[in-house]
């Protein structure tokens, strides 16, 4: 395995082969998680904290999963249970983790940057479940599986990501990855919704679905990012849903194979059509669910090899 970090904060850093060694063991969890036995002892004796500062099912759920699976001691922290809430500052919270011993640290939080700041002061590993708009890696990891699976390939694609993306850090970290992988992205969606500095992205930037879905591959849906939104940035959910929303005839303008995502929870009838998100031979959601706590699984296990191998070297009992 060529992947080397010691934390997963992001895309930017990895490089192809850290990407390939991340999906090729994910491939091998895959397999492991569809047997009646799906326990592995990757994390045997190492204690995992998810710290949600953020609402999640998918995400909290899937690396909870994903540690018991592979025999780590897993505790959830949730917002509610938090000091921060008292007031207490995130470097304190980091010294506080620090004297529990973690190896490994699964964090969100709705403020860009503040996973990269935990990692720098707590003696484990850490892994970004999302921050703010900056990144969410592990759902570009996921999103990449699928596609693999899905296509037989991850370069040379074209595909389309539509929706809020001046908004999402899920569309900031595909962007990333599926550039990296050779691909042709493609983004779509209103003006209001485009981040700043689109000309620099290395993207092609679309407001009408008919021309940014041509003959593309792959169709990733986004959410409205309402939570994040200070503004009116739509007309409302009935227009945005009829210039901008999923339906069988905008599909008809990709290619005819094209496959259909989402990275959930889904708003139906806004971003796309129910019937759509439910169609076996065009929906991949379900499978990206399915990826996401393999993916996880892989992650955890990659960033254990590296914390277990770096504490021998300092002589440190593991």
């Amino acid at each position: 395995m060529s992947f080397r970090a010691r934390h997963l904060l992001g895309i930017e850093h990895l490089t192809q082969e850290d990407i390939g060694s991340l999906l090729d063991l994910s491939d091998s969890y895959v397999a492991l998680n569809r047997r009646d036995m799906k326990h592995s002892d990757a994390l045997a004796g190492l204690t995992q904290i998810n710290m949600f500062f953020e609402a999640s099912t998918r995400t909290q759920a899937s690396f909870e999963l994903a540690g018991k699976r592979l025999g780590a001691d897993v505790m959830n922290m949730g917002l509610q249970a938090s000091s921060i809430k008292k007031g207490e500052t995130l470097i304190d919270t980091a010294m506080t983790l620090n004297a529990m011993h973690p190896d490994l640290l699964v964090v969100r939080h709705p403020h860009s940057g503040a996973v990269n700041l935990l990692a720098e002061k707590v003696n484990c590993a850490v892994l970004n479940a999302g921050d703010g708009r900056h990144e969410h890696p592990t759902q570009a990891l996921l999103d990449a599986l699928t596609i693999r699976r899905a296509k037989g390939r991850l370069h040379r694609l074209r595909i389309a990501i539509c929706g809020d993306i001046a908004h999402s850090r899920v569309a900031r970290s595909n962007i990333l990855l599926l550039g990296k992988m050779e691909n042709r992205v493609r983004l779509i969606g209103p003006p209001t919704l485009m981040p700043a500095g689109i000309a620099d992205w290395g993207v092609e930037a679309f407001d009408d679905m008919a021309e940014g879905l041509q003959d593309v591959d792959v169709v990733m849906m986004l959410r409205l990012q309402k939570e994040r939104m200070d503004g009116a940035f739509i007309p409302s959910e009935r227009e945005y849903y009829h210039r901008f929303g999923l339906d069988a005839d905008k599909l008809r303008n990709a290619a005819e194979d094209a496959i259909v995502m989402h990275p959930g929870p889904m708003n139906r009838g806004v971003e796309i059509d129910g019937t759509l998100a439910d169609d076996i031979n065009r929906s991949v959601i379900q499978d990206q669910v399915e990826m996401g706590v393999a993916v996880r699984m892989a992650a955890m296990d990659l960033l254990a090899r590296n914390l277990r191998a770096a504490r021998q070297d300092e002589g440190v009992m593991v």
